[in-house]
């Protein structure tokens, strides 16, 4: 039992280290956490906060992946950064890959612009939201519906 804590906290340190030196350190809070040995996730629940670097995770529950900076959130869940703000049911962050995917009662905000829909998949390396299901539009005095759109965040363009 004694040798497994040793290995335990090793590998522990380890994937501290390796994820935290090649990214941004993370911050991570939530009412509870607890580290899952078995699938090697940081569970988090309550009041659930994650940035990595300007990017601000909010949800009630998530499971983390710090070596791949996975996120996996339901409940409530925001996705910040700048001026852009998501909010819906569930999101999962392809953290190295600089990728989400957000799901249920999509909401999208930005000065003059909301968009609503099913989904929506957004890449910080593109900056191309792709809105699908049930999508709708408001932009200044203009509304319309659509089954997809999608958004470019740096141009503020639908494309």
């Amino acid at each position: 039992m004694k040798y497994r804590r040793i290995l335990f906290s090793v590998l522990l340190m380890f994937l501290l280290v390796t994820s935290t030196a090649f990214a941004a350190k993370p911050v991570i809070t939530a009412d509870r956490t607890y580290f899952d040995v078995n699938t090697g996730l940081y569970v988090l629940k309550g009041n659930v906060y994650i940035e990595v670097r300007n990017r601000v995770i909010t949800a009630g529950e998530a499971k983390v992946n710090l070596a791949t900076l996975e996120v996996w959130g339901a409940g409530g869940i925001t996705v910040n950064q700048d001026d852009i703000a998501f909010t819906g049911d569930s999101v999962y962050v392809y953290g190295t890959k600089n990728r989400a995917s957000i799901d249920g009662g999509v909401n999208f905000s930005r000065t003059g612009l909301t968009i609503s829909a099913d989904r929506v998949d957004f890449s910080w390396d593109t900056r191309i939201a792709s809105f699908n299901g049930n999508v709708h539009v408001s932009q200044g005095e203009n509304e319309w519906t659509a089954d997809s759109v999608n958004y470019n965040v740096d141009s503020n363009s639908f494309i």
